[in-house]
């Protein structure tokens, strides 16, 4: 069954090219996850303990700043014995603008590990479930010696109820280290507005491998190109831990580049050259 609600926007929320920066989404949809629980019979879930163990999501066109809200369809799409995954459709101006897809899991919070569904809590979920279409693969290629990395810092307010970083922030820290990485391969990269040039994102899968922590030394975010395209470029990216050698999420971001009216164009062939020692296959 679907639900809808409707999320705020935030004249915050825009990012340099005046329109909803592509890591805001990722909070609208917790805020309308938020809404759904607390409209159901299962609202505890969301309480005891929920976690996300992945997103994709869809730009489709791009959002800007209203006083009226986003509008925002969602609804469990497919269920399992010990996780489920929730759709999302996004509205605004009678336009579709993004489409995205969760997996969240029960969490035992004073055990530390995900659990297993109580019966009414699957029952339920079961009942409301409607077919969702599914995303087309987005590869994720592991990091190999031509990614770059990055510090990352944990900041104190990243930290959400459960006590570790709040899934939302890992948009932002992917961004951040997406921007350090072209302006090291070619600066003239982000200074595209100037030349009346766009980036969109377009596609974007991040996946929750184990929780971040709040600490004072800084992690890393290691990024390289999977896929240079006519118009588009494919980013993965992993925030890990250099000394412990551990991984706490990996992601893949599909980049466009577009012209002042949003027309895909073709990428330059000097970028395409700065960015080929990135590569993370064999060229």
């Amino acid at each position: 069954m679907i639900f809808r609600t409707t999320v705020p926007l935030r004249w915050g929320d825009l990012d340099a090219q005046g329109h909803i920066n592509n890591a805001a989404y990722a909070d609208y949809l917790q805020e309308a996850r938020a809404d759904y629980f607390d409209n159901t019979p299962i609202e505890s879930l969301s309480g005891s303990g929920l976690v996300v163990v992945s997103h994709q999501v869809e730009y489709l066109a791009p959002a800007y700043f209203r006083a009226e809200p986003l509008i925002v369809d969602l609804w469990p799409c497919q269920v399992s014995a010990a996780k489920f995954t929730l759709a999302y459709d996004l509205w605004q101006d009678g336009r579709q603008v993004a489409r995205a897809r969760t997996v969240l899991c029960p969490y035992d919070l004073v055990g530390g590990q995900p659990r297993r569904f109580q019966a009414h809590e699957r029952a339920w979920l079961t009942s409301q479930v409607e077919a969702a279409e599914a995303f087309r693969p987005l590869r994720w290629r592991p990091m190999n010696s031509h990614a770059r990395s990055a510090p990352m810092r944990v900041r104190w307010g990243d930290v959400d109820c459960y006590g570790h970083v709040n899934n939302v922030l890992y948009f932002n820290y992917i961004m951040e280290g997406r921007i350090a990485f072209t302006a090291a391969a070619s600066h003239s990269m982000n200074e595209t507005l100037e030349s009346g040039y766009l980036w969109f994102v377009v596609r974007q899968d991040v996946n929750y491998l184990t929780p971040l922590f709040f600490r004072i030394e800084p992690y890393t975010i290691r990024t390289g190109v999977a896929k240079i395209g006519s118009t588009s470029i494919t980013f993965c990216s992993e925030i890990a831990d250099p000394t412990a050698h551990k991984r706490f999420a990996t992601a893949s971001t599909v980049a466009v580049f577009a012209d002042a009216e949003g027309r895909p164009t073709e990428i330059l062939p000097q970028w395409r050259e700065a960015l080929q020692p990135y590569r993370l296959t064999a060229h």
